[in-house]
């Protein structure tokens, strides 16, 4: 019940020593997920990755923390949950980071979630070449999963699994125009320092 109205508590995650993202495997794909507003601050999302009908917990995103995943290159799919679920697709490069936005805004009885690329455009809306997303980076500190946070998922992994199914419906109805705004690119990543 708790997931389904969005409240998760942020005690499942733990602050990453030194407020380091995760190593960069140079075959893979890093994605970090930030919340840098206090909007709903008090409604907790949490982010997976999708892929042939099941998801893999990422973690628990709350307002002022970030969290670093390294995925397989190529397109992949990414949802956040709270009073909702919503997607997102990354077409991402080996050996690059990329960023998203988790994003609340008003829901019905609590705060919803979207995930919005950060593009490597100026002219985007959300782009990694300004004060905003610097601003942003600065007021978000990376955690990861605590113990209790894999305990929590596994709780209620059925009830995410029935979210996922029932907003991935209307995802999969969404015309390609609207799904246009909602794609990471390969060209949005940052390639990794060389070694």
């Amino acid at each position: 019940m708790a997931l389904a109205t969005g409240c998760v508590t942020s005690s499942h995650m733990s602050p990453v020593a030194g407020n380091q993202p995760l190593p960069i495997d140079p075959a893979k794909a890093q994605i970090i997920f930030m919340r840098p507003s206090s909007y709903g601050g008090a409604i907790q999302s949490s982010v997976y990755e999708v892929e042939n009908g099941k998801q893999e917990f990422i973690g628990i995103v709350s307002t002022g923390t970030k969290v670093a995943y390294n995925a397989e290159p190529g397109e992949r799919l990414f949802m956040v949950v709270g009073e909702n679920a919503d997607f997102m697709i990354a077409r991402m490069d080996a050996n690059k980071t990329y960023y998203a936005l988790v994003s609340p805004r008003i829901g019905m009885w609590k705060a919803r979630f979207s995930l919005l690329p950060i593009h490597n455009d100026p002219t985007a809306k959300y782009n990694l070449n300004g004060e905003e997303f610097t601003k942003w980076n600065a007021s978000t500190k990376f955690v990861e999963i605590a113990a209790s946070g894999k305990q929590w998922y596994d709780e209620n992994a059925a009830s995410i699994s029935a979210k996922r199914e029932e907003y991935m419906v209307k995802w999969d109805r969404m015309l390609p125009e609207d799904k246009a705004s909602l794609i990471l690119h390969e060209k949005d990543g940052v390639p990794a320092p060389a070694a």
